[in-house]
């Protein structure tokens, strides 16, 4: 309908107001109460979803999460663990 504005003579668009309290009537002030406040709720939205977008785009992107840190065995422990997987002895079942 914006697109025809230009067309349409001052002549026009009194004829369409007539026609539009002819039909609405009473009830005119409340739909265009409702209209505005639908273009508000709209506007509210696109600027909730620009503020967001601005938002990602100057935050830090998220770190990854490293692994705990472990600590390296000392040397003193790293003869002991290989003594005692030489010590132990495999039991294999005896065969009659």
């Amino acid at each position: 309908m914006l697109a025809f504005t230009g067309m349409l003579s001052p002549w026009h668009w009194l004829f369409i107001l007539i026609v539009a309290v002819l039909l609405f009537g009473h009830r005119l002030p409340e739909i265009a109460r409702s209209l505005g406040r639908s273009v508000n709720e709209f506007k509210r939205g696109l600027k909730e979803v620009k503020d967001d977008l601005e938002n990602e785009m100057t935050s830090e992107p998220p770190r990854e999460k490293l692994p705990p840190r472990v600590e390296p065995k000392k040397l003193e422990e790293a003869p002991q663990a290989e003594q005692t997987t030489q010590t132990q002895e495999t039991h294999t079942p005896q065969q009659r």
